[in-house]
């Protein structure tokens, strides 16, 4: 039952393209697609001017970003910073729900991002089932979204090469030098490892020091031994990173990630003090030491671990990308430098979204 699903949810493929005789109307074409996964696009692809392509380089760059109705504003600002730090002809591939379509496609088409280019992409939950352990007891409801990166070469079919980057960040640099990151032969990825300079040894709320694989997987657990991976190595963070999809493919990376989830989901092999997103485990236990490095400035994190401010105003300033993973979210009440992120926000035009400051009301769109 659970194939039919893989092969057969996401049917259509709506591109919506210029008319040639009016450059800003659109008109609307389904096709079929047969994507092995069923993960198909809405495409939304507005009509770029002339000016501001010819002052664009022509290759395209795959930026893939998760965007959920409750923090659709953090995919804004980190689109919003990474359009302006570049003249590369960057398309976001933005993964979202069913629901959360329309809001989307308003806020970028009335505002000033409607020169970005983009594909919106509506994720099916259906593909995680059997593969994602539901805690009743547990407040946080499951979120679908977090593990639309297990699916890239299905997101971004067409594509050698893709960045993946959270809802929580924004960009201070040009993305194509992440993008041109190189990869070593065999590896279909390149993370930020948590023993860099930056973030070495970081208290994480409620799991201690969570820097190394033990602090993700349950090494009590036979099928973990049996991997023979070091407890002590140094974990990463799959908040940004960069893909080889040509690699990926090949070395079948979204089954071997699905396969240790449904494995978790029947023998529990995540660390039972696991703070941190779920998706961390099967990536760590899939790319232990087969995975390149990006430069430490690409994913400057731990932003959101605490209220406080963690690092220097200089050092922030000379980061190329800023990462609010942790509780405190820079849309919130309290966060550590979220004047730099909001400066990278576009308010929401339908009003649905709105900052939470303190000391002062809502930050309204106008």
């Amino acid at each position: 039952m659970f194939s039919n699903i893989l092969t057969n949810s996401w049917v259509l493929l709506v591109v919506h393209v210029p008319r040639p005789s009016h450059p800003s109307a659109c008109i609307t074409e389904i096709i079929a697609d047969s994507n092995p996964l069923g993960l198909q696009p809405i495409d939304f692809i507005p009509a770029v001017p002339q000016r501001l392509m010819d002052e664009r380089n022509d290759k395209e760059i795959s930026v893939v970003i998760a965007a959920s109705e409750e923090r659709l504003g953090g995919a804004i600002a980190a689109m919003n910073s990474i359009y302006h730090n570049t003249k590369s002809n960057v398309v976001f591939y933005i993964v979202t729900l069913n629901d959360t379509v329309d809001h989307l496609r308003l806020w970028l088409s009335n505002t000033a991002l409607k020169n970005l280019r983009y594909r919106i992409l509506d994720f099916d939950p259906r593909v995680l089932e059997g593969k994602v352990q539901v805690d009743p007891q547990k407040a946080d409801p499951l979120k679908p979204l977090t593990f639309a990166r297990f699916y890239l070469p299905s997101l971004v079919p067409h594509a050698e090469k893709a960045i993946y980057v959270d809802d929580d960040v924004v960009v201070q640099d040009d993305i194509l030098e992440l993008y041109n990151t190189p990869l070593k032969p065999g590896h279909a990825a390149a993370f930020s490892d948590d023993c860099d300079s930056t973030t070495n040894k970081v208290a994480v709320r409620g799991a201690g020091n969570q820097y190394n694989y033990i602090g993700f997987l349950d090494y009590k657990k036979e099928t973990i031994r049996k991997l023979a991976m070091k407890a002590n190595t140094c974990s990463f963070n799959p908040g940004v990173f960069v893909a080889n999809l040509t690699e990926w493919k090949l070395q079948n990376i979204t089954k071997q990630l699905e396969k240790w989830m449904t494995l978790n989901v029947a023998e529990e092999l995540y660390s039972r003090t696991l703070a941190g997103s779920i998706t961390t485990p099967p990536l760590l236990i899939v790319f232990y030491k087969q995975h390149s490095s990006i430069d430490p400035m690409w994913n400057v994190r731990h932003l959101g671990s605490s209220a406080g401010k963690r690092y220097s105003p200089q050092f922030v300033k000379a980061a190329k990308l800023l990462h609010w993973n942790g509780h405190f979210k820079p849309w919130g009440r309290t966060a550590s430098y979220a004047e730099v992120w909001e400066k990278w926000y576009v308010p929401d035009p339908t009003g649905k979204f709105s900052l939470i400051r303190r000391h002062s009301e809502a930050y309204e769109a106008k």
